[in-house]
């Protein structure tokens, strides 16, 4: 459980320092993905959650 709070408060770090650090960026990004369709949406959100276990399992073996 420790873990999972740890590696929540590690995104929310990261994705306040990029909202601090570039604001403008992060804007386009939003905007952009709210443009996207929910298919290519779902197949990025399914890869990079396939991936983030791959690296956590390798990590962690």
């Amino acid at each position: 459980m420790a873990d999972l709070i740890t590696a929540l408060g590690l995104v929310l770090a990261v994705e306040g320092l990029l909202y601090a650090a570039f604001p403008e960026g992060m804007r386009k990004a939003m905007l952009t993905a709210a443009q996207t369709p929910a298919d290519t949406m779902r197949i990025v959100g399914i890869v990079c959650a396939v991936a983030g276990v791959g690296l956590i399992w390798l990590m962690r073996g």
